[in-house]
């Protein structure tokens, strides 16, 4: 475990309009940590990105001490056992919670995550069946909000505190609303999905997670150009 002390040096490699690098900047926000944020420009990846993260060469990664640490649900992991002693606890401390917890933030990376990219990537029908395959993984979601002993009746998935899940799903929140307007999609319906709407709204407007949020305008529009540049049809030579 990482020693907790003044002389630590953290430095954070990311954008801030990725999901995944806004799960870290949360975690860290949360847990009280201060850390050198470095954008990287990702045209070309910068030297220090592919020496950090040489097997994926992909962002976020967390430099503690001089040592990276990779892939943002593992980073967030890191943070809670590397600074324990901070609250608040981001993982449970009971065994079967811990494997509750690890369980859906996997459902997040495994199902949730593939489906939006295939409504930023979709058009037409392939679009529809994207924005289908999303809403029919939210309605999970939504149905452990109401009926999973580890969930239900609670402000988070962590409880009384923002935890885990809350971090892997919410820092997806920014991209989920921009995707849905850059798309005229619904993705996450407060009629067919009350707890889960309540729930994203109530985390967006945490302390800790409005500071490093990006804004959902700005979100829209960059997915909107994204969109735009991959339709577009080739100039000529």
């Amino acid at each position: 475990m990482a020693t907790e002390g003044e002389n630590e040096q953290v430095k954070l490699l990311g954008v801030t309009l990725s999901p995944f690098v806004v799960r870290v900047r949360i975690a860290l926000a949360l847990k009280g940590i201060d850390y050198e944020f470095i954008q990287e420009t990702m045209q070309p990846k910068s030297e220090l990105l592919l020496k950090s993260n040489p097997v994926h060469k992909k962002i976020p990664v967390l430099i503690h001490n001089g040592k990276p640490v990779c892939e943002s649900t593992v980073i967030v992991q890191y943070i809670e056992e590397a600074w324990g002693s901070k609250a608040p606890n981001l993982m449970p401390k009971d065994p079967y919670d811990r494997a509750v917890a690890r369980f859906w933030a996997a459902f997040v990376d495994d199902k949730i995550f593939p489906s939006m990219r295939g409504v930023f990537l979709g058009q037409g029908e392939q679009l529809q069946k994207a924005v289908e395959e999303s809403v029919t993984n939210f309605l999970l979601i939504e149905e452990a909000l109401r009926t999973n002993q580890c969930f239900a009746g609670k402000a988070y998935f962590g409880g009384d505190q923002i935890g885990l899940v809350d971090i892997a799903l919410g820092g997806l929140s920014a991209f989920i609303k921009g995707l849905e307007k850059a798309t005229d999609s619904v993705l996450i319906d407060p009629e067919k999905m009350p707890l889960l709407s309540a729930w994203m709204d109530r985390f967006c407007k945490s302390d800790g997670v409005r500071e490093v949020m990006p804004d959902f305008t700005k979100q829209a529009e960059f997915i909107s150009t994204r969109r735009a540049s991959m339709i577009s049809p080739p100039t000529a030579k």
